[in-house]
């Protein structure tokens, strides 16, 4: 390793200063296709399988340092394996990144996928949305984006990037209207899109539930977002978290539950959770 370093620093000492200026150049442009491409990857669930890729390399890494021959020879093969896998696994954001190329937005500005808020004013304007539909049976499904960005389900849908209000939130859900009947994916206290399809869950589930509970349910088993129903049928509010659906809660009892679950977040880099609708029933 100290070899390689001193030849290294050679080289630097030995360059001119047009092969310096080239260099700087060559590595200034690497560094800023790798930023671009955590840009591209930063609001998706392919986020997380990038870490997993890091820690997978950083394993590999520390067998062979510490001479597990075995182990070693295990990743490495892995890592080869990951060569046919890694196009398959990333087929979406590779699609998104290509498309992005033959419209020259590559390169363009790139926008947070969370912004800070107030917790308590996106609940008060969340909950008295939910209430109205309830009453009125409004079918609705409200994802709460968290860690896990949704950015690709949220390009499935209409973009709107308006600020979330309990009016705002009822008019979409309304019957026979042009978005009503898709999801709305909320990111801070911003409506990011409308009209989005959700993943519905493949597993064994109550014969009675309807599409939107569905959809909850499939959304939440994906990423670490919480989503809330309401029921077209009865007007039930329901929440699924990590897979699993509470059913016929009151508004008081919603609120308590997402509020613990949303609070987690402001330790998250002072980044703070979102919500988003679903597919009807």
């Amino acid at each position: 390793m100290g070899g390689t370093w001193t030849g290294f620093l050679f080289q630097i000492q030995n360059m001119t200063p047009g092969e310096a200026i080239i260099s700087i150049l060559d590595v200034a442009l690497i560094a800023y296709l790798l930023y671009r491409i955590i840009l591209l990857i930063r609001g998706t669930r392919a986020i997380h399988l990038v870490q997993g890729l890091i820690v997978l390399l950083f394993a590999t890494v520390v067998s062979g340092w510490l001479n597990l021959s075995v182990i070693n020879w295990l990743l490495e093969q892995a890592q080869l394996s990951l060569l046919v896998a890694v196009p398959i696994v990333f087929q979406p954001e590779l699609r998104r990144a290509l498309e992005q190329v033959g419209r020259g937005r590559l390169f363009g500005q790139g926008g947070p996928f969370f912004q800070q808020m107030d917790v308590e004013d996106l609940l008060d304007d969340l909950l008295q949305a939910v209430r109205t539909m309830s009453r009125s049976k409004l079918g609705a499904l409200i994802v709460l984006e968290r860690e896990t960005g949704l950015q690709d389900v949220a390009e499935t849908g209409i973009e709107i990037d308006g600020k979330v209000s309990s009016e705002f939130l009822v008019n979409i859900f309304v019957s026979n209207t042009p978005l009503h009947d898709g999801a709305v994916i909320i990111r801070g206290d911003r409506v990011a899109a409308a009209a989005c399809f959700l993943p519905l869950t493949e597993a064994q589930v109550d014969p009675k539930m309807g599409g939107r509970h569905r959809a909850a349910l499939g959304i939440t088993e994906e990423t670490d977002a919480l989503a809330v129903v309401v029921s077209e049928e009865t007007g039930a509010i329901s929440l699924a978290q990590d897979g699993r659906l509470i059913r016929n809660l009151d508004a008081e009892r919603l609120r308590e539950l997402l509020a613990e679950s949303l609070a987690q977040e402001r330790t998250l880099l002072s980044i703070l959770p979102q919500s988003g609708g679903g597919r009807g029933a």
